[in-house]
């Protein structure tokens, strides 16, 4: 039965381009969905955008030394481009700085707050003396309030993955200053998510979700509390009240609504204003949200709450097939540390389908998995290479040279011929299982299984024996047919994932249009009679090991070069005061297994200095050391404790060495 099914798949923030990462995570899974669905014969809308707003945007343009607007307008339209290049087939790719985008957001949230799910409330939010300025989210820097790594972002922890309030964050500092942050008095706007806790326990128990996923929501259910979404920015929607200048709405508030909003932009892009509602509106519509791991607590809880609590019948969401992380040789990617591959260049060597091809048999469905250059050149040259490309070529080749180019004739089945044919069928009949129920990695798999089972049975029929005899030709043509069965059959499974080479395969057999302007019903009865085949082209090379040790040495250059500091001028060294200094005590910091309080005899004064040195050193070894310290760093609290200096250490790893001089009293300058 046609199905009516929208698509979204995560807005990308407009600050930096996407990396392999995140195709994994949302947009390939989400495109080979749609691409899929599409060819089963349902009508879809595949949606999706730039995230425009929000501190994290404002704070990448301040350092880049740009306006906000200049920035999302680069990343929108580098990551448009690469989206394209990479196939992603969206219906409609939108922005958050949509003009018409505000009008749904303020829609959202008047409805919230006269349904009595928004409040205000003054409280004490983080303010930089030195700034002049309130700071919040991606501005502030601190410890984690829940694993206490030093690190972690001013609204979510990027060791542990806990989310909070910037407040929660121990000793908080701000991310463009360093300097501390302390609590002033400002009036902001918060969603009662805590009044929708029993519509959402009730809601997600009708959810046959990952179990991952239902996992993460009834823990995040279970601890809900109203939530700020406004900040002190000027970068953002305006909150739509009286006395609310200066404020504007919070980007996880107005970010997933950008779904629905840029389906308003797809519908007045086709004529028809109104379309959206048929898919907004409409309880049959299937709703799938295709997002990463990180995202899961905005489509579960968060965005579900703002849309039971506001009047219009805007649909939930009914699948969402959350994936786990995707990681680069072993690590998280990361620009910041060189630590990624810059996937327009990769575009310039490599196809989008193996790269498409790729991730999806090794896809994070249900835990991590990671990209090695080494595995990217097992699978392309043992797959689509030698499996995949292998059987195309040779039997069109064989069919070029033994039939004329022309479709063999199709006679009488053997044992073989049967099973071959029943198995090739059965085969397509999984891949379409895996398709609709979003399993990526079984369908690629599904994929290369037929392609090898193409290859096993032309050796086994051994075509070029049979093509000796005149009396076997029959049988000959009969197996060849069957090829040519199994080829369209793989250009059909492959169009989801590897969209390019599948048409190619498509225009070789001399088919009519596009495989994806055929359903799926409709490609497997196209007769074999019909087609007008052309000689093979190959649709894969082989990737040599050189030019892998290339790469591989390309993305290690490129995390050297991000580590090297930047060149700094004989002024910016004399700023630095170095100085000798007599550790007189040292004594750990409760609830801290790093930290320690020195305090240390300057030559003129005594002062407290924390340390992060507990790992390397007992405190009673260190009283009475003459170590180098800067004396003129900015005084910084950390654990509830003012330090009023640096004291210096040389590191290998794990191994950790002070700087000693115990030859020179304190006091003694350091030039």
């Amino acid at each position: 039965m046609k199905k009516k099914i929208l698509i979204t798949a995560a807005l990308p923030y407009a600050n930096g381009a996407i990396h392999f990462g995140h195709l994994a995570g949302a947009y390939l899974p989400a495109d080979i969905y749609a691409r899929s669905m599409r060819l089963l014969g349902n009508e879809v809308l595949f949606i999706c955008g730039s995230d425009e707003y929000g501190i994290a945007v404002s704070l990448a343009a301040e350092l880049a030394k740009r306006g906000p607007q200049e920035h999302v307008d680069i990343f929108h339209t580098m990551n448009k481009g690469l989206f394209a290049k990479l196939g992603i087939s969206f219906d409609n790719y939108s922005r958050t700085t949509w003009k018409n985008h505000p009008e749904t957001v303020v829609q959202y949230f008047k409805d919230l707050l006269a349904n009595g799910y928004i409040e205000a409330k003054e409280t004490e939010q983080l303010y930089s003396e030195k700034d002049s300025r309130f700071l919040a989210d991606r501005y502030v820097v601190g410890q984690c309030p829940k694993c206490g790594f030093e690190a972690a972002r001013g609204d979510e922890c990027t060791k542990c993955g806990a989310s909070y309030e910037a407040t929660d964050l121990k000793n908080p500092r701000s991310k463009l200053s360093n300097a501390p942050l302390s609590l002033k008095k400002t009036t902001h706007w918060y969603l009662r998510l805590d009044l929708f806790r029993e519509k959402l326990l009730a809601w997600l128990g009708q959810k046959e979700w990952k179990a991952n996923v239902v996992n993460f929501v009834k823990s995040y259910i279970a601890d809900l509390k109203p939530r700020a979404i406004t900040r002190d920015t000027s970068w953002g929607i305006p909150v739509p009240l009286e006395g609310a200048a200066g404020k504007v709405l919070y980007v996880w508030f107005d970010a997933p609504i950008g779904y629905i909003s840029a389906t308003r932009e797809w519908a007045e892009k086709c004529g028809k204003p109104d379309a959206w509602r048929d898919w907004w509106c409409d309880k049959e519509v299937k709703l799938v949200q295709f997002i990463g791991k990180d995202n899961i607590p905005f489509h579960s809880v968060i965005f579900p709450a703002m849309t039971m609590g506001q009047n219009q019948p805007y649909k939930l969401v009914d699948e969402l097939p959350a994936n786990e992380f995707y990681n680069l040789q072993g690590r998280q990617f990361s620009k910041s540390d060189g630590w990624y591959i810059d996937v327009e260049d990769f575009l310039t060597r490599y196809s989008a389908d193996q790269i498409r091809y790729v991730i999806a048999a090794n896809a994070p469905e249900n835990q991590d998995s990671e990209f090695t250059w080494k595995d990217f050149q097992g699978r392309c040259n043992s797959d689509l290479v030698g499996k995949f490309g292998n059987f195309i070529n040779r039997t069109l080749v064989f069919i070029q040279n033994n039939c004329g180019g022309a479709p063999p004739v199709r006679g009488q089945f053997d044992e073989i011929d049967a099973k071959f044919l029943t198995d090739l069928h059965a085969a397509a009949a999984r891949a379409s299982e895996c398709y609709s129920t979003f399993g990526v990695r079984r369908a690629a798999a599904t994929l290369m299984e037929m392609a090898a089972c193409g290859n096993v049975y032309f050796d086994q029929k051994k075509p070029w024996i049979l093509a000796k005899d005149p009396a076997r030709r029959a049988e000959m043509e009969t197996m060849l047919s069957l090829c040519l069965e199994c080829a369209k059959m793989l250009a059909l499974v492959a169009s989801p994932i590897m969209p390019e080479a599948a048409e190619k395969i498509w225009k070789m057999l001399g088919l009519e249009g596009l495989v994806s302007e055929h359903t799926w019903a409709q490609a497997l009865a196209i007769p074999c009679d019909v087609m007008k085949l052309s000689l093979p082209t190959p649709l894969f090379r082989r990737i040599e090991d050189e030019e892998i040790e290339k790469e591989i040495q390309k993305l290690h250059a490129k995390e050297v070069e991000k580590k090297m500091s930047p060149l700094i001028s004989i002024d910016d060294v004399r700023k630095v005061e170095l100085k000798v200094v007599q550790i007189l005590s040292a004594e750990p910091i409760p609830k801290s297994k790093k930290l320690l309080r020195l305090m240390v005899d300057t030559g003129t004064d005594k002062r407290t200095i924390v340390a992060g040195i507990a790992l390397a050193f007992r405190p009673e070894e260190l009283v009475g050391k003459r170590v180098v310290v800067v004396t003129n760093l900015e005084k910084a609290t950390l654990m509830g404790v003012q330090s009023e200096g640096m004291v210096l250490v040389a590191s290998s790893g794990d191994t950790m060495k002070l700087l000693e001089v115990p030859d020179l009293p304190p006091g003694s300058t350091i030039s």
